[in-house]
């Protein structure tokens, strides 16, 4: 218990992201028991019905009670971040070790690619892509995923660089292993800590981007709760009325892009030293 301890007073603001991602993660997977309604059933006599002891939330213009679509959105939030980082960063270390260890017109073709891909801002990116695959839960992570593997390649490829010069690298390869073999024992392993922290920092954005593509009609479409969406239907027209709509939509997107970044930038500073603040 006490190295636990020891880490949360180090890094305050990072003990509190982990807590408010346990309770996002353990409302996504608890949320048909936790939820005191289904998300989906509406009831046109609780229409924008005001927050009280039966409806902490309040109810939307189709009366459906906000909590529970809140916590059920917490599922799709948390399965676009985590999968579309996931693919994302699979395919950005792909690319990145091979383009730092290849090196030569792979590495020139690559990095232009990559150039071009940054060119963009992440958001549209995913909206170009969004737009060309379809609203969907599927199209939406790999249309989040896309913008984030350049700049998970150019770490890993930074990363590659420095290592492949070190002596253990020279000493496999003059035991004679082959450059993949080498790639796969020696360089990705070394690679894991600076994954990490990116992984975690951009999880934020991810979860952020999927909100904005479900706001602008792009992201997962209904019947899905999802906290892009539920502002989407409400911010115009509901906003002066009932802001309970809105407000608490929007908190749960606040907490979890905070809690995420909290989070990253605790393993930033407690996993590569060099980049504390």
């Amino acid at each position: 218990m006490a190295r636990p301890l020891d880490l949360a007073r180090r890094f305050p603001l990072g003990a509190v992201g982990a807590v408010i991602m346990v309770v996002f993660v353990g409302a996504a997977i608890c949320a048909d028991v936790v939820a005191p309604f289904s998300p989906l059933t509406t009831n046109p006599a609780l229409s924008l019905a005001r927050p009280d002891a039966l409806h902490p939330f309040g109810a939307d213009a189709m009366g459906r009670d906000i909590l529970s679509r809140i916590l059920h959105g917490a599922r799709i939030s948390l399965a676009v971040g985590i999968f579309s980082t996931m693919i994302g960063a699979l395919f950005g270390v792909t690319i990145g070790i091979a383009s730092g260890f290849i090196g030569g017109w792979f590495d020139l073709v690559v990095q232009r690619l990559t150039d071009i891909l940054q060119a963009l801002p992440v958001l549209v990116l995913a909206l170009v892509m969004s737009a060309a695959l379809g609203p969907s839960l599927p199209n939406t992570i790999i249309a989040i995923s896309i913008p984030l593997i350049p700049y998970v390649s150019r770490v890993i490829r930074a990363n590659t660089l420095a290592l492949r010069e070190l002596a253990f690298v020279e000493s496999a390869e003059a035991t004679g292993m082959t450059r993949w073999r080498i790639a796969i024992r020696h360089i990705l392993p070394n690679t894991l800590a600076p994954l990490i922290v990116i992984a975690t920092a951009q999880l934020g954005s991810t979860i952020l981007t999927e909100a904005s593509l479900s706001f602008l009609g792009l992201g997962v479409p209904e019947p899905y709760p999802s906290w892009g969406r539920m502002l989407s239907d409400s911010a115009a027209e509901y906003m002066r009325t009932a802001p309970w709509l809105v407000i608490f939509p929007g908190l749960a997107i606040s907490l979890a892009v905070f809690g995420t970044n909290m989070l990253g930038d605790a393993l930033r500073d407690l996993l590569d030293p060099r980049q504390r603040s």
